[in-house]
């Protein structure tokens, strides 16, 4: 006799008997860490639920086309990885980990995202989700075709940027910032429509950024989030132990992921190398005047910010 028949409209999940089929839309492709994280986690989800929840995952975004958040809102996915920072519909609480130069190491990024993280679960209830995990990406440097020893040389720069914080952030040190689909941001770099990149080593290593591009300077800009999610109505359908079982699972590839992210970091940075890109460290001057930038992008952040944000930064500060 079936315990459970779960099926919502447009989604593809599918609950009879106790048993559970769940398909995660990732982001990024196959060979992504973030993307082989999220293999990991299924494959603990399948070994603590004994079998019972089977997680699919769809590397490169071929399930979701859109907005992540609305999608697993929606049921269109059960579902999903998503870049905290550039994702409609998160607010201000999103923008946390991609605000330059507030982390400036994995230790501090990972503190903040302690401390923020009930205010990223009250985001993700608020769009009929829970947030299962969150890890940090290497962080971002900015890939540029001169040397940037200084703001100065942002004078001829027109850099990609993943957010409204970074385009902020490439403005004020003098250059031009450019909103692009990561999909397209190759293709910009061959017709010069930009030719620099704020991003981390890893996604200059999958993107092959080396053929485009001469210079990588390590500025530590940010440590941006990229989070797991289920749709509510999947999680509240699932058994108290296959709850459990999947919380555990999280809490373990957590763990394991905030790890490989570091590991990710000098592979990427060492196949940048090789491939003939220099690899720079910020000089004395830039790092001073970086700093000035990023803390008038803080002040200008938290000036219309609620107090439950302003209370986090005062934890972490």
């Amino acid at each position: 006799m079936l315990k459970k028949v779960a099926l919502l409209v447009g989604a593809t999940a599918l609950l009879v008997a106790g048993n559970v089929k769940l398909d995660l839309n990732a982001k990024y492709g196959a060979n992504n860490f973030h993307t082989k994280g999220a293999e990991k986690f299924a494959s603990l989800v399948e070994k603590y639920t004994n079998g019972s929840v089977k997680i699919t995952v769809h590397a490169g975004s071929s399930l979701v086309k859109g907005n992540p958040l609305k999608a697993v809102k929606d049921g269109t996915a059960p579902m999903t990885d998503m870049f905290i920072p550039f994702t409609s519909g998160g607010g201000k609480v999103f923008g946390i980990s991609a605000l330059p130069f507030v982390a400036s190491s994995y230790d501090d990024a990972y503190r903040l995202y302690q401390i923020s993280k009930p205010a990223y679960n009250q985001v993700a209830k608020k769009w009929n989700q829970k947030m299962l995990y969150a890890v940090t990406w290497p962080p971002s440097g900015i890939y540029t075709m001169k040397a940037v020893n200084s703001t100065k040389d942002f004078a001829d720069v027109k850099a990609r940027t993943y957010d409204k914080n970074s385009a902020n952030f490439v403005k004020m040190a003098g250059g031009n910032a450019v909103a692009l689909p990561w999909g397209e941001v190759y293709s910009a770099l061959q017709t010069g429509m930009v030719n620099g990149v704020v991003t981390s080593s890893a996604s200059g290593k999958d993107g092959k950024l080396w053929e485009v591009l001469k210079n990588f300077t390590k500025i530590g800009y940010a440590y941006p989030l990229q989070a797991v999610t289920i749709n509510l109505d999947y999680w509240n359908s699932l058994s108290k132990d296959q709850q459990s079982a999947m919380l555990k699972a999280a809490k373990e590839i957590e763990a394991i992921q905030w790890e490989e992210s570091k590991k990710e970091d000098a592979v990427a940075l060492k196949m940048l190398a090789d491939n003939g890109m220099k690899i720079s460290e910020p000089s004395a001057q830039l790092k001073k005047e970086l700093n000035v930038i990023g803390k008038k992008l803080l002040k200008e952040y938290l000036k219309d910010a609620n107090s439950g944000i302003k209370k986090i930064f005062a934890e972490y500060k």
